[in-house]
């Protein structure tokens, strides 16, 4: 690969409660369950057999703190919070239960299932003001670690709209890409230009 290519190690933050069944999580603190640990153990051992990071920035929240700790550990890289890439507002939502949701707001909910990119969350932000932050603070990392390798630990509606952006899709196909706990995926930047290699590896987390 090129000396002036810049790689983005994109992940997810290991399973918290509220994933299964699933909750509007958002802003929510959420620790890491004893399989969150273990994936984020596994996601290590993946990372330090592969590459050596320059760098490892994680949402603010919690989850993706201890995720980014728990990879930074045999590299002794200490993870850098970003607010750029905190979890989604979910407003008035955070916290409920898509059926809670679904009951109370049910053309607000038919619309993030259906046109999630002209949804509007009461109280929450849209899907075009997280990708705004998201793909700014990644630009701004990947300048910062030209021709390096760096970490970014955050959320699953974060990393959906930055794998959008880096294919050059709408936010429309939210939908369309998946983000299971812990799982990788390689961009690659050159000359501003990002590049997707991998996406939603999860094999590392088989079995656990």
């Amino acid at each position: 690969m090129p000396n002036d290519t810049t790689t983005c190690l994109l992940v997810r933050h290991g399973h918290v409660a509220g994933i299964t069944p699933p909750r509007f999580r958002g802003r929510i603190e959420f620790p890491l369950t004893s399989l969150g640990h273990r994936q984020a153990e596994a996601l290590r051992d993946r990372v330090a057999h592969e590459w050596q990071p320059a760098a490892i920035y994680t949402s603010a929240l919690g989850r993706c703190v201890e995720t980014g700790r728990a990879i930074g550990e045999p590299l002794g890289r200490i993870p850098q919070p970003s607010e750029g890439f905190l979890d989604i507002d979910y407003g008035q939502w955070q916290g409920l239960s898509h059926e809670e949701v679904r009951t109370r707001w049910p053309d607000a909910w038919m619309c993030w299932r259906d046109q999630p990119d002209r949804a509007v969350i009461p109280d929450g932000e849209t899907l075009e003001a997280v990708a705004t932050r998201a793909t700014r603070a990644l630009h701004d990392i990947l300048r910062q670690h030209p021709g390096k390798t760096v970490v970014v630990v955050a959320h699953d509606s974060v990393n959906r709209v930055l794998l959008l952006h880096a294919l050059g899709l709408p936010l429309q196909r939210y939908w369309s890409i998946q983000q299971a706990p812990c799982t990788l995926n390689v961009l690659t930047c050159i000359e501003n230009v990002l590049a997707v290699r991998t996406l939603n590896e999860t094999g590392h987390t088989t079995g656990l």
